[in-house]
């Protein structure tokens, strides 16, 4: 735990655009063309759901830290939504991440080797963001922790708290964005998840 700790500044939320070995089948199936896709099915349809989940519970936990941080919620207020929408986040990416490296990943390799030169880079985006979500969680307990016993430590808490929200609002931004744009487009091509 010490380890992923000291690491966590050494984390770069990538920017860049995927690569173009990413992209193959992304201009044949467009992002604007999917919904309309006779290969889209109900099984994309949540798969791209939770997606939006992340990114709402990520917001919502970066704007909650905001919002005390500006002194317009009361501390336990505030220490209640950071414990409910922090976990939610944290275990439901947690078991997303599980089943896609595990489970969905697998299935898209078989189908297409194409999947493959993206796959190492969603892989390693999945283990930075367990870094940054351990850091999170560990933030955010202690963050709990002091408004029951150091109220005077809170701010400086949540402060370190909002920089990790914003951190894994960006990595979500990126990653759920190269992941659906690599993926969609396999399943579409070869009719999967029926």
């Amino acid at each position: 735990m010490l380890d992923q700790a000291k690491n966590i500044d050494e984390i770069k939320v990538r920017t860049d655009d995927m690569p173009s070995e990413m992209r193959l089948l992304l201009s044949d199936y467009p992002r604007d063309s999917w919904e309309a896709h006779p290969g889209f099915h109900e099984k994309t349809r949540h798969w791209l759901g939770a997606h939006q989940m992340f990114r709402r519970l990520a917001n919502r936990v970066r704007l909650d830290a905001e919002t005390y941080l500006d002194g317009k919620y009361e501390l336990d207020y505030y220490g209640g939504r950071l414990a409910y929408y922090g976990n939610v986040l944290v275990g439901n990416l947690h078991g997303h991440h599980g089943w896609e490296d595990h489970s969905y990943f697998p299935e898209l390799s078989k189908a297409d080797a194409r999947f493959d030169a993206g796959l190492a880079v969603l892989e390693q985006d999945h283990a930075d963001l367990d870094k940054v979500l351990d850091h999170f969680t560990r933030t955010a307990n202690r963050a709990i922790q002091l408004i029951q016993l150091d109220e005077a430590q809170v701010r400086d808490e949540v402060g370190k708290l909002h920089g990790n929200a914003e951190m894994i609002e960006a990595f979500l931004k990126r990653h759920l964005s190269d992941e659906e744009e690599l993926a969609v487009p396999i399943i579409l091509h070869h009719r999967l998840r029926g």
